[in-house]
């Protein structure tokens, strides 16, 4: 057998192997695209609206508790929404004051304390909230807050 000879015979067994290779990869490939497309999409962790996050914590109380915290938030909700604007609002003044140039730092430090008194004010309304509707909520409604988010070991668990 001469090497003109050896050259084709060799080619022959590689491409069936290249080929099945080739295969094998195309299946793997379309194997992730099928799964990536069925598969349902990550639930968000994290919304910034103080309404979907009360609504994730009312779930987890008590039927009645649950009806009472969303009782108290809908009477609050235009006083809520307001500071909640604020709030977002403010904290666009620093990404605007920090995309100017030449960059000014005292504008950057009086933004921030914009959004700290904005924040504060905000988180008051929130609390104030929870506070009123704590004091009315059964021992259990207030375990399930103090626990929140589930799964959480309360104080007595931890020891």
């Amino acid at each position: 057998m001469t090497i003109a000879q050896l050259a084709p015979a060799m080619t022959r067994g590689s491409s069936r192997w290249l080929l099945l290779g080739s295969l094998a990869l195309n299946l793997f490939f379309v194997g992730v695209a099928v799964a990536m497309a069925i598969r349902a999409p990550a639930p968000p962790t994290w919304d910034r609206n103080v309404f979907v996050r009360v609504e994730r914590i009312a779930a987890t109380l008590p039927p009645a508790d649950a009806d009472l915290l969303r009782g108290q938030i809908n009477a609050n909700r235009a006083s809520i929404e307001t500071m909640q604007t604020k709030y977002r609002a403010a904290q666009g003044v620093i990404r605007e004051t920090l995309r100017q140039d030449p960059f000014d730092p005292a504008a950057m430090r009086a933004a921030m304390a914009n959004t700290r008194a904005a924040r504060q004010a905000f988180d008051q309304a929130i609390q104030g909230v929870f506070a009123t509707t704590a004091a009315q909520m059964s021992s259990a409604g207030r375990q399930a807050l103090a626990d929140w988010p589930p799964g959480r070991k309360s104080a007595d668990n931890q020891q």
